[in-house]
């Protein structure tokens, strides 16, 4: 916990509230990230990386779930609401750069938080790749002469180089790319599923193909499903990592992340449930060839992608009556602009972990150098998105480029909210002081050295629920299983080299003055209130 003597220090914070480094300065002290974001640019943030993970992931867990697809999507959306929960409390109570990389650094110490980043950082180098690639595949529906090596390659390419551009000129451009094409397609979505229901959906005939599964169990396939399900919903971060450009972020974010979770939860569950009701599993595997193309649909269209777990949205959509023929085309085109966002959330949110990372000494101080005039972190925007690049080259490589990415990506994102969990346990207990906006439910109260500390349930649940599906992952994702410790090894190996040479414990913690950081991010935001109770609190140590 901050002792109360804290107060007042914060003459060697930088101005963002970060925490003084170890020699007592700071990293580019006299820039900070600048304030764009609203509540519905904050929704969007998060919109963009989670709404567009179903249109790859549907796909991946129909070919591989087969007709318990729906009870893979609902065990791992029940994950995420107690995900989602963790990080809505520690973002309002925490509202700095960095997202879960901070939240496990303040909780478990420098050694964790660096895992923790590190692992987030493969995913959202990952996620720029996959999405991007993913974004030209649905573009070359329309023109399938380029939908094969090397031209999607050099698509992804440039797609990649485009929104690199687009983040350096600067965070107020990129969120307003992610609000207008988040608000088209959750009305096209909406109307998508609505329609479904009325005229295609088949209760007999989605009965039919989950009893067969469930008469046929096999708990391999619904463990890969499973961990697979869970590349559906790994936007929170993305909020997170924005609080400290999110105006008012105690206030805004606990609002934005539950719409969140409880927006994205439906469309999930929704989508999952329609396409079995519609579809037959099968159709999605590979080397089913045109099987199941209906007699509706347009005839290219369906002969040109015959493996339909690379398109699954727009194949749903083909095989409703009646519209069919005309909507597909259409959800094409916004499943394209809303993967195109996805990968700009993966260029935002590793440009800002790696920001929040070398502002607390965990990265080299360069990967916090913040352009002069347009307040963003060039040399992290370049470093990672080259790494994506090169990630791709790699990945092209593969019989199977989109799987390949797939494969690797739960593993980041599983070991990160695992450790967030963990962060979030052991916060209740150390830092008691923190105002919660919002608070987990389902509490339950303990005492330690005669202080109640209240314990959520959700925080418990949690750890098991992510736990069980990191196993899955390693179990069940022969790439991920390797690629995922190496990079963490290779990045620990790296780690402890630079903390070495800065005179920096390894694997022990800097001593930081938490509460003067806190304190100024609090005022600079203008959480007044919530700066006058947390120094309250630390003054009369309750």
């Amino acid at each position: 916990m901050e002792p109360a003597s804290s107060l007042g220090q914060t003459a060697v914070e930088a101005p963002d509230g970060r925490a003084p480094l170890a020699d007592g300065g700071s990293v580019e002290a006299q820039h900070k990230l600048r304030r764009e974001i609203t509540s519905w640019g904050s929704f969007t943030w998060g919109y963009a990386d989670v709404g567009a993970d179903v249109y790859v992931a549907l796909g991946l867990v129909m070919a591989t779930a087969e007709g318990l697809a729906n009870g893979a999507f609902l065990f791992a959306g029940l994950v995420y609401v107690m995900v989602g929960l963790t990080y809505t409390e520690l973002s309002a109570a925490y509202p700095l750069a960095g997202g879960g990389q901070f939240f496990v650094l303040r909780g478990l110490g420098d050694f964790w938080g660096f895992v923790a980043g590190w692992a987030v950082l493969l995913d959202f180098t990952v996620d720029i790749t996959l999405f991007a690639f993913s974004s030209a595949g649905y573009i070359d529906h329309f023109f399938p002469r380029l939908n094969q090596a090397p031209w999607i390659e050099v698509e992804t390419g440039a797609i990649i180089l485009f929104l690199y551009a687009v983040n350096v000129i600067g965070v107020r451009e990129s969120t307003r790319l992610n609000a207008i094409s988040a608000t088209i397609d959750i009305a096209s979505e909406t109307t998508l599923i609505f329609i479904g229901f009325v005229i295609a959906f088949s209760s007999d005939r989605w009965w039919g193909q989950v009893s067969t599964a469930l008469m046929h169990f096999n708990a391999g396939n619904l463990a890969l499903g499973s961990s697979l399900a869970i590349i559906s919903f790994v936007g929170l971060e993305s909020i997170a990592q924005a609080a400290q450009e999110t105006i008012r972020p105690a206030t805004i974010m606990p609002r934005t992340s539950v719409a969140l979770i409880l927006t994205i939860l439906a469309y999930a569950l929704a989508l999952s449930i329609l396409t079995l009701g519609v579809l037959h599993w099968q159709t999605f595997a590979p080397n089913t060839g045109g099987a199941g193309c209906p007699h509706f649909a347009v005839h290219h269209f369906c002969q040109l992608h015959q493996n339909h777990e690379n398109a699954p949205v727009p194949w749903l959509a083909e095989n409703v009556p009646l519209i069919g023929s005309f909507v597909a085309p259409i959800v094409s085109v916004l499943g394209a602009m809303l993967l195109l966002i996805s990968s700009n959330t993966g260029v935002y949110g590793s440009s800002r972990i790696a920001y929040s990372m070398a502002s607390y000494e965990q990265l080299p101080r360069i990967f916090a150098r913040v352009n002069a005039r347009r307040r963003t972190p060039v040399v992290a925007l370049t470093f990672f998105c080259g790494l994506a690049l090169v990630l791709l080259i790699l990945a092209g490589l593969q019989q199977d480029t989109l799987n390949t990415l797939g494969d690797i990506y739960a593993f980041g994102a599983a070991t990160s909210y695992t450790l967030v969990f963990f962060a979030a346990l052991k916060l209740r207990f150390t830092d008691p002081f923190t105002p919660r906006p919002f608070r987990m439910p389902w509490n339950f109260t303990v005492h330690r050295a005669g202080r109640p500390v209240q314990i959520s349930i959700v925080n418990l649940l949690g750890i098991l629920g992510i736990g069980s599906i990191l196993i899955m992952v390693v179990l069940t994702h022969p790439i991920g299983r390797i690629a995922g410790p190496v990079w963490i090894l290779v990045g620990l190996a790296l780690y402890a080299v630079y903390r070495r040479r800065r005179r920096l414990p390894f694997p022990g913690s800097v001593k930081r003055d938490w509460a003067s950081a806190q304190l100024a991010v609090y005022r600079e935001s203008g959480e007044d209130e919530l700066a006058d109770e947390y120094e309250y609190r630390l003054r009369h140590q309750q």
